[in-house]
C-alpha cells in the first residue's frame, strides 16, 4: 500500500503516523520518484513538537530527503529517464511512497552508491559541507568543535574535516559514542561530565576554536560563542535543548528560547567573530546546492566520505524512529524504508 508519514498536530510521538496516499502526478519541470528510503532529521521532530519554522500547516508530510527511482516525468524535463536511480533534496514531503520534486533538486546516482547510502546524504552532509566549506572556507590549519559529534551532521562534519586535512577537531557526545569520534579522527569530549569550553581553551592556549557547530541552542550557544577564536565562525542549526524528550513541553521550549543569546553586533565586531544561522530547507540558491551535492557524491565515490547509517525503520514504525532520535540512541543517520528497490 502506498503511504505517507503525516504529522497530524503539534505534540508527542503519537501525533506522527502513516496514512494511505494517492500517487501524485508530476507537472512541468518535475519528476516523480518512487521512494526506497527517506531520511529523518531532528528538524522533523522539532516541527512535530511545534518548535521549528518554517513548517507547513498541520497536517503535513515531513522529510527533506529521499532516494529511489524516477517513475514518471512532467513536460520540459531533460537529463532524466524513467527507471533512473536518484536522490532528491526536498523542501518537505520526502517521507512518502512517492514524491514530486523539481528536476533541479534531483541528483542521478552513480551505480556504486546505494539508495540507502544516498538517503543518508543530502541533509547531514549538505548541512556540514555548507557550514564548513561554503560559509567557513575551511583550511587544514583551522580547528573545529563539533557538538553532537556522533549524530548525522556530526559524523558528516568529522569526515569532511578529515578529508580537508584538519587535524585539531573536538567533538562532544555521550561517553559510549566516543569510539566513533576517534574513528574519524576527532578528540571526544564527554558532554555529560566534561566542560568543552575549558578543554578547548586549554588545548589552544586560550585562543579557542575557529569553527564551532552547535545544534543545541539555548544557553549552550552562549558558551559556544565564548569558546570561539578571533576571526572564528559559530554555526547554529538547531534547538535540541527545546526538545529533550519525545513529549511536547512549552515550558522547556520557552526556557531554552529565553536562554538563547541575543547577539550584540558591536561585541561581535570588537571580538571579530561571526555567527551563521543555517537551515538548508530554506536555502534557495539551487546552483550552490547542486554543486555541493555533486561534491559530496564525489567524496563518497572517492572513499573520503562514508555515510554512517545507525538504523532503518519501516515507514509504519515512524513513532519508534522519532523516539529513538529523542533518546539520542543513534550513531549516524536514521532512515525510513518505503520500498525494497535498488
Amino acid at each position: 500500500m502506498d503511504k505517507r508519514v503525516v504529522i497530524t498536530k503539534a505534540g508527542g510521538v503519537s501525533s506522527v503516523t502513516t496514512q494511505p496516499m494517492e500517487v501524485p502526478v508530476p507537472g512541468p519541470g518535475e519528476v516523480r520518484v518512487k521512494v526506497a528510503y527517506a531520511g529523518i532529521n531532528f528538524a522533523d521532530l522539532l516541527m512535530r513538537l511545534g518548535f521549528y519554522q518554517p513548517r507547513p500547516a498541520y497536517p503535513f508530510t515531513p522529510g527533506y530527503e529521499a532516494s529511489g527511482v524516477v517513475d514518471a516525468m512532467g513536460e520540459d524535463v531533460e537529463g532524466m529517464a524513467v527507471g533512473q536511480r536518484v536522490v532528491a533534496a526536498m523542501r518537505n514531503g520526502g517521507q512518502a511512497s512517492y514524491v514530486i520534486s523539481p528536476v533541479d533538486r534531483v541528483i542521478p546516482l552513480p551505480d556504486d552508491i546505494s539508495l540507502k547510502t544516498a538517503a543518508a546524504t543530502p541533509v547531514t552532509y549538505m548541512t556540514a559541507h555548507h557550514m564548513l566549506h561554503y560559509l567557513g572556507h575551511l583550511k587544514p590549519s583551522d580547528s573545529v568543535l563539533i557538538h553532537g559529534g556522533a549524530g548525522g551532521v556530526g559524523t558528516a562534519a568529522l569526515q569532511l574535516c578529515a578529508w580537508a586535512g584538519v587535524e585539531q577537531v573536538w567533538a562532544t557526545s555521550s561517553k559510549p559514542k566516543h569510539s566513533i569520534i576517534q574513528q574519524y579522527g576527532g578528540r571526544p569530549i564527554d558532554r555529560h561530565n566534561e566542560d568543552f569550553q575549558s578543554i578547548v581553551l586549554s588545548e589552544t592556549d586560550g585562543r579557542g576554536a575557529d569553527h564551532i557547530l552547535d545544534p543545541i541552542g539555548g544557553d549552550h550557544l552562549k558558551r559556544s560563542l565564548s569558546t570561539l577564536a578571533e576571526g572564528g565562525r559559530l554555526y547554529t542549526y538547531g534547538l535540541s535543548s527545546a526538545a529533550p524528550s519525545g513529549k511536547r513541553s512549552l515550558l522547556k521550549a520557552m526556557f531554552a528560547l529565553r536562554k538563547t543569546p541575543k547577539f550584540d553586533p558591536l561585541r561581535l565586531m570588537t571580538r571579530n567573530r561571526a555567527v551563521f544561522g543555517v537551515h538548508m530547507g530554506t536555502w534557495e540558491n539551487e546552483a550552490a546546492m547542486h554543486e555541493q551535492l555533486n561534491r559530496i557524491v564525489e567524496g563518497i565515490q572517492s572513499g573520503h566520505l562514508e555515510p554512517l547509517i545507525d538504523s532503518v525503520f519501516e515507514a509504519d514504525e515512524v513513532q519508534s524512529a522519532h523516539q529513538h532520535l529523542h533518546d539520542a540512541k543513534n550513531i549516524g543517520k536514521v532512515l525510513l524504508r518505503f520500498a525494497d528497490i535498488e
